[in-house]
């Protein structure tokens, strides 16, 4: 009897044993299967680039060293000081298009008339995704979408016609496919910023804003000017703190009055408003849960054009998952909008610009 409760034992504890191995090597598999993602993100994302060559390549032009200066290739003299460009910050291009689903992001090629060249869309909302690795922070730099700037023109034949000077959110209605317009609206953003490289987009369709919103339980803003607009049942008042559900998230970033001179100024407050309640109401969702973060990326895949994959994502998502954003690391390209023959145009401050460059994507040489 004794005997056969010790086999008996024994066999509980086998069993006991390979339950514990079979659980520890599916973790383990779990575990592999995560760093295998994250390493191949990596290497994918700054293999990406869009197309684009050097660290702001053509700065050098426009913040001059000092004569004779033997500086390392791709430093600059600034100010006085030294300054080296960071290698490991990654840029990410996200476009608001003014479509309302993610097959209309995309079409044919337009004639030089600028007031058809929406075919594909056109880029409402420019902002550029900065993640910094060496002090762990998130900046956003918004675009004002009537950024006078180099546009790529084809022609209705999809002749390429050369550039005109025009708003850049125009540069997305220029392509014969989705991605094609996606990335021609890359190159345009990354000339206007002296050629700093891009290592990836997502064209994300207005539509995507309500899912979204709701899937991190809606959010809080303080209501920044007012928008009464019964058509679209728009009721808020300035001042007034509203949490924002489903169409009047939609809304909210969307709308703005054409017969108001500089509207779309307020209107860009608006979404960098919007961007950081977001970040924060998802973050505080996730509870440093990454798979909140992967399940927002799969609602965005019906709405977006993008060449970021699963596994970029992922490393993404989980290296800038402790990182500091807030509304202070928000900053705008300035400049100065004028009524033109037609339509509003905003021209850069170019020396703010510079300014602005290389506070974000250049480092002090100590």
């Amino acid at each position: 009897m004794i005997e056969d409760k010790i086999i008996t034992e024994k066999k509980k504890i086998s069993i006991t044993a390979k339950l514990i191995t079979t659980l520890v090597m599916i973790l383990l598999v779990i575990v592999g299967i995560f760093v295998v993602l994250r390493t191949v993100g990596k290497s994918n994302l700054y293999e990406l680039s869009s197309g684009l060559d050097g660290i702001v390549s053509d700065l050098g032009d426009v913040v001059l060293p000092e004569e004779n200066a033997q500086l390392p290739e791709g430093h600059i003299l600034y100010d006085g000081k030294e300054y080296a460009p960071n290698s490991d910050l990654v840029c990410i291009l996200v476009m608001g298009i003014d479509t309302e689903t993610v097959t209309e992001i995309g079409g044919q090629s337009w004639d030089l008339d600028e007031a058809s060249a929406n075919n594909g869309g056109q880029a409402d909302a420019l902002f550029l995704l900065l993640l910094n690795p060496h002090n762990e922070k998130i900046s956003i730099v918004s675009i004002n979408r009537n950024s006078m700037a180099d546009v790529d023109v084809w022609d209705a034949s999809g002749t390429y016609r050369g550039i005109l000077t025009q708003q850049i959110a125009l540069q997305h209605g220029y392509g014969t496919d989705q991605v094609a317009c996606a990335e021609h609206q890359v190159k345009a953003v990354s000339r206007l910023m002296h050629n700093i490289p891009i290592h990836a987009y997502a064209a994300i369709s207005m539509d995507a804003i309500p899912e979204l919103n709701d899937a991190v339980g809606g959010v809080t803003v303080e209501v920044l000017e007012t928008i009464v607009y019964p058509e679209y049942d728009m009721d808020l008042h300035q001042g007034e703190t509203v949490t924002l559900m489903g169409d009047k998230a939609y809304w909210y970033v969307r709308l703005r009055d054409e017969d108001l001179f500089d509207s779309n100024s307020m209107r860009l407050e608006r979404q960098k408003q919007y961007l950081v309640s977001f970040a924060d109401k998802a973050r505080e969702t996730a509870g440093g849960d990454i798979s909140v973060a992967i399940d927002l990326f799969n609602i965005m895949q019906k709405y977006m054009i993008t060449d970021l994959n699963v596994s970029s994502f992922t490393y993404l998502a989980s290296e800038t998952m402790d990182y500091e954003f807030s509304a202070d690391n928000m900053y705008s390209v300035e400049g100065e909008t004028i009524q033109g023959e037609r339509f509003e145009e905003y021209y850069v401050d170019d020396d703010a610009l510079q300014a602005l460059i290389i506070k974000l994507f250049y480092e002090p040489v100590k």
